[in-house]
């Protein structure tokens, strides 16, 4: 198996495990009585699983987006410049040439 998909993978994995440790403290804290909601209604088990895969896939992609970012190489090893104040000059008005013609 390639390397990215390895780590594609294990991303994903770590991602919707967050989001499982999200709903379950969400559901210990009760926050807006979801803990009620979810288990004295028909439905709630759905939507305690539209949460979990909901948060699933943006805890994932943001675990995978940041493991690529840490894998970025530093290629010049520049500084990005002297980083210098910029010099103000003062503006001052400049004559335009219009010319006047008649309709």
């Amino acid at each position: 198996m390639p390397k990215l998909i390895r780590l594609y993978i294990t991303q994903v994995l770590i991602g919707f495990a967050i989001s499982a440790v999200f709903v379950a403290l969400l559901l210990w804290a009760n926050v807006a009585n979801l803990a009620h909601l979810v288990t004295q209604t028909d439905g709630g088990f759905i939507a305690l699983f539209a949460l979990w895969f909901l948060n699933g896939i943006v805890f994932a992609g943001v675990q995978f987006g940041i493991s690529i970012m840490r894998m970025a190489q530093d290629e010049d090893g520049g500084g990005g410049g002297k980083r210098d104040a910029l010099p103000i000059l003062p503006s001052q008005a400049v004559p335009v040439k219009v010319a006047n013609k008649a309709r």
